[in-house]
């Protein structure tokens, strides 16, 4: 389990990694989890575990957000994070309305976001405004686990996030376990990439949010990734 301490050294040690360090590596030093959409959340797990080997476990609703989810461990500090409208939830979504109905359209799982994690949201706001990038946040956000415990964290969208390829930041709470830390193990991420036929300009954007990633060229814009499990390696895109 990740201690409250070694999360904040770890995201710590990644804020002033230097760029050519971060360049060796095949998953960003920020990253957090992947958000897998899919329609329903029962058959985006059979999915998972279909290709994986290993069974994600339900992990909340989003109280006024209309969504709920399943999460999967993909090494320390890395998960993916399948998520699904929530049927129960019949009332408008307060925040990220468009997100459940961006769901339910979904013919099969898809790559829909992902987030890097801080230990100072307010500062990476801070900068982001004096960068000039426009974004909503920090917002609060919470859900119950299956035991009733709640987790508590803060997040920040950019106002432009070029449907999903550029993350959203998130800061877990100081009273929150991280989710890789107790959601189903045995996978783990082994690389992580950003697909564009504009790479270059999607590189100069990462450049300036501070975050060193991947970046490939491509006919079509897509997260790419691959999952070592029991079943071996899942390409997910």
């Amino acid at each position: 389990m990740v201690s409250r301490r070694d999360f904040l050294a770890l995201t710590a040690v990644a804020a002033v990694a230097p760029g050519s360090q971060w360049a060796a590596e095949k998953v960003p030093a920020m990253f957090d989890h992947l958000l897998l959409g899919c329609s329903d959340l029962d058959q985006g797990i059979v999915f998972v575990e279909s290709h994986t080997g290993v069974r994600p476990a339900i992990g909340g609703v989003h109280p006024g957000r209309g969504t709920r989810n399943a999460l999967l461990s993909l090494g320390q500090l890395h998960y993916l994070e399948v998520i699904a409208p929530d049927p129960a939830q019949t009332t408008t979504p307060t925040t990220r309305a468009e997100l459940p109905v961006m769901l339910k359209r979904l013919t099969s799982p898809t790559l829909v976001d992902w987030a890097v994690h801080t230990s100072d949201i307010v500062g990476v706001a801070d900068r982001l405004r004096k960068a000039g990038i426009t974004f909503h946040g920090p917002s609060a956000g919470s859900r119950a686990r299956p035991d009733g415990k709640m987790l508590h964290w803060q997040t920040l969208n950019l106002d432009n996030d070029r449907e999903g390829l550029l993350p959203f930041f998130i800061q877990w709470g100081a009273d929150t376990v991280h989710p890789s830390a107790d959601a189903p193990a045995g996978c783990k991420l082994e690389s992580f990439a950003v697909v564009s036929p504009e790479s270059a300009l999607l590189s100069s954007e990462f450049q300036k949010l501070g975050i060193d990633v991947q970046v490939a060229s491509g006919s079509s814009a897509r997260l790419r990734v691959v999952i070592a499990g029991p079943k071996g390696k899942f390409n997910l895109d």
